[in-house]
C-alpha cells in the first residue's frame, strides 16, 4: 500500500474522554496540553511520576492505579499509549482500532493511527509542525522548526500583522534591567508591532535599533541632574499618539510599577479613555544583584529583602522611607537611585543600629556589557563611591548576602 502523508487536524477535546496509558515521562510532557484543552482525562497506570501524581491529586486528571485492561478505551475519543509494556501497548492499539479511537503510541509511531505534532503557542495562535513523510521522520528537526516559528512570532522577527483594525491603546512595557535578552517575550512582541515607541534612557536601548524605519521613537530620558522629558509631556505624547489610532509602546527600564511612574501614566490614560496594557518587567532590584553574583536572600543568611528608593536623603522631609526601622532589620536592603545619597544613608543606618562592618556592593550598569561591581562596607561606602567614581545607574545591596558568593557571576 502506498504511504500517504498524515492529514493535519485540530481536535476539540473539551469535555471528551481521553485515555492515557502510562504515567511516566511521556505522560508528564503530554498531559498539560490535554488538560489545557479541557479534556476529561483518565490515566491508567500502576505508577506515575511525582508531577503526574500531583495532577491527579489536584483533580486535573482521574488516575486508576492499575495496568491496562481490555475495555479501557471503549468510551474514549483519543488515546495516548505510553507504557513500557509492549504487549499491553499492542493490545491497546488493537482495541483503539476496533473502537475507531485515534491513538498515539510513544514506542512505535508506525503502528499508531495518529501522530502528535510539535506544538507551540504565541498570542492565541497554536503552531503545529508535523512531518508529512513517514520515511524521514525526525522529531528533533520538527521541534526545531516549531521553535524557530514560535520564537520569531514572539520576538517580532517573524511579523504577522493583524488584518483587523486595531483598537487604539498603549502598552506600558517593562524592558528589564538593560540586557535586551531580558525583556519579556510579550514585551518584545509588542515592541515589534509598535507604530510609536516612547523610550526611557534605562530601557533596553539595543532593541530600538531593530525597529523598522517607519516606527517613531520618542526619547523620554530622565538624566540625573540633566535633561529630561517632563512627566506631563510624556503623558500627553502617549495620549496624542494613541488617539491617532497608533499602537504605542511606553518602553521603561525594569518594571513599570517599581519606581517607574507607570501608575501615573496608566491613570492619565484611563482619564483620557484610552486602553492600557501593562507588561511587567524584570526589576533591577533582583536581577542586577543576581547578575553580579549576589542573592538577595540566602538560606541561613537572609530571610527577607527590602527595596527602597534612595533618590532623596534620609533627612529630607520628602522621604517616605522609615530608615530607622530599616536599620533594625537583619535581612538584605536593596537601594535604587541612591548613589549620590549613599553616604548619608549609610550614616543613618549605622546611627540606628546597623553594624558599620555590614558589607555593601554597588553594581553599576548591571546586566550590560559595562557592568562592574564595587564592594565596600557601610563605614567605607561614601569614600569608595568617590574614589571608584561610581555613577548612576547603580543598584546598591546592603547585607551579609554580599559576601555569600563569588564575584562576577555571569
Amino acid at each position: 500500500m502506498a504511504e500517504h502523508p498524515a492529514y493535519p487536524v485540530g481536535l476539540r477535546l473539551t469535555g471528551r474522554r481521553v485515555v492515557v496509558l502510562g504515567g511516566g515521562q511521556v505522560a508528564q510532557r503530554r498531559l498539560p496540553a490535554l488538560i489545557a484543552a479541557g479534556a476529561d482525562i483518565r490515566l491508567v497506570s500502576p505508577g506515575a511520576t511525582p508531577s503526574v501524581e500531583a495532577m491527579a491529586d489536584s483533580g486535573e486528571i482521574t488516575w486508576e492505579r492499575r495496568p491496562y485492561a481490555e475495555g479501557d478505551l471503549a468510551d474514549a475519543w483519543y488515546a495516548l499509549i505510553a507504557t513500557s509494556d509492549t504487549e499491553a501497548n499492542n493490545a491497546a492499539s488493537a482495541e483503539a482500532e476496533r473502537h475507531r479511537v485515534w491513538c498515539v503510541r510513544s514506542d512505535d509511531a508506525d503502528r499508531a493511527t495518529a501522530w502528535t505534532p510539535a506544538t507551540g503557542h504565541s498570542e492565541g495562535v497554536t503552531v503545529a509542525v508535523l512531518t508529512t513523510d513517514a520515511r524521514h521522520r525526525d522529531p528533533r528537526h520538527t521541534a526545531a522548526i516549531r521553535d524557530a516559528v514560535v520564537e520569531g512570532l514572539r520576538d517580532g522577527t517573524l511579523v504577522a500583522p493583524h488584518q483587523r483594525t486595531r483598537t487604539p491603546g498603549v502598552a506600558l512595557v517593562g524592558g528589564g534591567p538593560g540586557d535586551p535578552d531580558l525583556i519579556t517575550v510579550r514585551g518584545r512582541r509588542l515592541l515589534a508591532e509598535a507604530d510609536v515607541v516612547i523610550a526611557d534612557r534605562l530601557g533596553p536601548r539595543d532593541l530600538l535599533a531593530e525597529l523598522p524605519p517607519h516606527v517613531e521613537v520618542i526619547d523620554a530620558a530622565k538624566i540625573p541632574y540633566g535633561r529630561f522629558m517632563a512627566q506631563e509631556a510624556i503623558n500627553n505624547a502617549l495620549i496624542e499618539h494613541a488617539e491617532q489610532g497608533k499602537a504605542v509602546v511606553r518602553l521603561k527600564g525594569g518594571d513599570p510599577f517599581v519606581f517607574g511612574r507607570g501608575m501615573e501614566e496608566a491613570r492619565a490614560l484611563a482619564e483620557a479613555g484610552i486602553a492600557c496594557t501593562v507588561v511587567p518587567g524584570i526589576s533591577s532590584s533582583i536581577s542586577v544583584p543576581g547578575a553580579a553574583g549576589i542573592p538577595v536572600t540566602h538560606r541561613g543568611v537572609a530571610h527577607e529583602f527590602t527595596v527602597v528608593s534612595g533618590h532623596v536623603a534620609p533627612d529630607d522631609e520628602r522621604s517616605l522611607v522609615d530608615w530607622p526601622s530599616l536599620a533594625k532589620l537583619t535581612g538584605t536592603l536593596v537601594i535604587l537611585m541612591g548613589v549620590d545619597k549613599i553616604g548619608r544613608i549609610a550614616e543613618t543606618l549605622v546611627a540606628h543600629g546597623r553594624s558599620s562592618d555590614t558589607p555593601v556592593a554597588l553594581v553599576q550598569e548591571g546586566t550590560t556589557a559595562a557592568q562592574r561591581r564595587v564592594d565596600a562596607t557601610l563605614a567605607t561606602v561614601a569614600e569608595t563611591v568617590i574614589a571608584q567614581e561610581v555613577r548612576p545607574p547603580a543598584v546598591i545591596v546592603v547585607g551579609e548576602v554580599v559576601a555569600v558568593g563569588p564575584q562576577g557571576t555571569v
